[in-house]
């Protein structure tokens, strides 16, 4: 990146430094200086750039400098979802040894997904989106949302209410091939929704929270959550699969206020 440099000489006098009181002669852009007896003393101040167009460039406010200092950086399972571009959300995760689900760690990140996901209202939610590389999907659809539908969109959409289900190591069985479009979120791309299809009904397999197989059939809205947290095991979004015409960002309208 090209900077702007001034050059300048600067003269000792009375133990104070000054500007020489010889004449400043201003050639091609650059300040110079001569001084009879005295020596020069070359100074460059490089001027920072008005915008910087580096991507790789991190700007923290001074509030997050001292929170580093203080306190150390989290660590996964993380009390947030990771947002698009962490590189988690795009790797392949790692099937979970069953020998170990009832052990405190594969535990801690259950208990922790769970409480993201019901902190933030959603209604699935990946081991990877807090951050942790493996195979663990969870799914709740309570009563209180369910409520909050109107009839119309509860017969649409296909909703159901749904009680916490874990699957740990899970596959997924089409069994209806017919694909339904609807508008869909996700916490790690928050802020925006697009239209994607998703398979009518299919069945997943795996391993519950106790470690125990677990086999389930569903159809509309749950069979919606449970393709989309499946494809972030495979490092899949749903922009990979939206029709992109309908992408949006849903607070567009008070954009506009």
């Amino acid at each position: 990146m090209n900077r702007a440099i001034i050059r300048c000489g600067l003269q000792l006098s009375n133990g104070a430094f000054g500007l020489s009181k010889s004449k400043l002669s201003l050639l091609t852009g650059v300040a110079t200086a001569t001084a009879s007896g005295y020596p020069l003393i070359p100074l460059y101040f490089p001027l920072a750039p008005k915008c910087c167009y580096s991507t790789n460039v991190r700007v923290r406010s001074y509030l997050q400098y001292i929170k580093r200092k203080i306190r150390a950086p989290s660590c996964p399972p993380y009390n947030h979802v990771c947002q698009v571009g962490d590189p988690v959300l795009r790797s392949q995760a790692a099937n979970v040894d069953p020998a170990t689900i009832s052990g405190l760690e594969v535990q801690g990140v259950i208990k922790t997904m769970v409480k993201v996901m019901r902190r933030l209202e959603c209604v699935g939610l990946s081991a990877p989106q807090v951050g942790v590389p493996l195979r663990i999907v969870a799914l709740e659809y309570p009563e209180k949302m369910m409520e909050e539908s109107s009839p119309a969109s509860r017969e649409a959409r296909g909703l159901s209410v749904q009680p916490l289900r874990i699957f740990v190591n899970p596959t997924v069985r089409v069994l209806d091939g017919r694909t339904v479009l609807f508008q869909e979120a996700c916490e790690s791309i928050s802020g925006f929704s697009a239209t994607v299809p998703r398979y009518l009904s299919v069945e997943v397999s795996g391993l519950n929270e106790n470690a125990e197989p677990v086999r389930w059939q569903v159809s509309g809205w749950p069979a919606r959550i449970i393709q989309h947290e499946m494809d972030h095991l495979d490092g899949l979004l749903y922009v990979d699969r939206m029709d992109s015409k309908t992408f949006i960002n849903v607070k567009w309208e008070t954009h506009n206020e």
